[in-house]
């Protein structure tokens, strides 16, 4: 199996290597939901970073014990951007890669949102707004059983539209959830165009604060940026953390960047050539 443990990566991955394998899992989306003829792939990318620093720096899992109880947490709130989640748990070891050319197949427990069969998934999502709620009562109840591990979440902005998002938001302060770090993958589009043309929901920074929360607001792109985040979100006492990471949908594809159809929709064979090459990949 072609892939990096947990523990090789930490060793010994730079922000060099963290880049390439940034681009192997864009390309690994692009290949799976080809494949598959349908998927998320715009909201996976402008995700990847923040994912793979995440995982190779930050968060204790081993994919050899995914289920140890002492494990930090992690919640794909936006589930609909799995692909770039399976794609990042495969490349770190947590099943085998060529699983990820059979997504959305029947026999396949890679489906097109998250789901608990998933080695290293924590929680089936894919229903918006509903996974800061389940990050709370993970954060909660480590408080509760005295444990040390830490919940982080990951938001789409779209998703923040959601009024339940809202609720938790202002639960997670009032119960001083400083083991829990949500980000806001802000990318600033949603499947029906810009996000503050379909609903606003600026000024985001300012809301999060009001309700209680710290917030950092990053490049994130950044890999210096993301790691700093991760590090004062860490530290932050008293609080939860909100990370606001200014993204691009599609990031690192040129004919992908900033746009709404690719939201939700494969690439065509032509699209996928000259999108392979841009990600470093020999095309034949």
């Amino acid at each position: 199996m072609a892939s990096v443990s947990l523990a090789q990566a930490r060793r010994e991955l730079d922000d060099d290597q963290l880049e390439q394998m940034a681009r192997r899992v864009r390309r690994d989306v692009l290949k799976m939901t080809h494949l598959a003829g349908s998927g998320h792939p715009g909201g996976s990318f402008s995700m990847t970073e923040l994912l793979v620093t995440l995982y190779t720096r930050f968060l204790d899992v081993d994919p050899d014990d995914p289920d140890d109880p002492e494990r930090d947490r992690f919640i794909l709130s936006k589930g609909h951007c799995c692909p770039g989640h399976y794609a990042l748990l495969a490349r770190m070891g947590f099943f085998d890669r060529d699983e990820l050319w059979n997504l959305r197949r029947f026999d396949s427990f890679l489906q097109g949102h998250e789901d608990l069969k998933v080695p290293g998934c924590d929680v089936s999502t894919g229903s918006l707004g509903q996974g800061l709620s389940y990050a709370n009562g993970c954060a909660l109840a480590a408080d509760q059983d005295e444990r040390d591990f830490h919940t982080w979440v990951m938001l789409g902005d779209g998703e923040v539209q959601e009024g339940q998002v809202w609720e938790a938001a202002m639960t997670a302060a009032h119960r001083k959830l400083d083991n829990l770090t949500a980000i806001v993958d802000y990318n600033k589009i949603q499947i029906d165009g810009f996000v503050n043309d379909v609903k606003g929901v600026e000024p985001l920074a300012a809301k999060w604060r009001a309700f209680g929360w710290h917030v950092i607001e990053i490049d994130g792109h950044d890999l210096s940026d993301i790691e700093s985040a991760y590090n004062e979100a860490l530290d932050t006492e008293g609080k939860p953390t909100l990370i606001l990471a200014h993204t691009v949908k599609g990031k690192g594809v040129s004919f992908m960047e900033n746009k709404a159809e690719f939201h939700g929709r494969a690439l065509s064979e032509e699209e996928m050539e000259q999108a392979l090459q841009e990600l470093g990949e020999e095309v034949a």
